[in-house]
């Protein structure tokens, strides 16, 4: 994701990111983004079970690109846990940025 692109996405609060529609399909094209994006869960959930680290999560609902600033506590094989039961579905995040 290029940086013009992450300055397009749209903030929001992680409260929010229930009310969502997530879309069908899988948002990287290629195994290697997908194998780069797993890298990246796996430690922001290091980051945030250690520490409490917050990350920025990219990632696409029907309406477009957003991003939130968080902590991942858990991840299943489909979504991330973030705080207060909200999942976002892994095949709709694009990046996870570390502050």
């Amino acid at each position: 994701m290029n940086t013009m692109t992450k300055n397009a996405a749209t903030l929001v609060d992680k409260e929010e990111i229930s009310d969502f529609t997530f879309p069908k399909g899988e948002v990287l094209n290629s195994d290697l983004a997908r194998t780069e994006r797993d890298s990246q869960i796996k430690k922001a959930m290091k980051l945030g079970n250690n520490s409490k680290g917050k990350v920025q999560i990219f990632f696409e609902d029907t309406e477009g690109l957003k991003k939130v600033e968080t902590t991942i506590w858990g991840v299943t094989d489909k979504y991330i846990l973030l705080k207060k039961t909200t999942i976002i579905p892994i095949r709709c995040i694009h990046e996870i940025k570390f502050n």
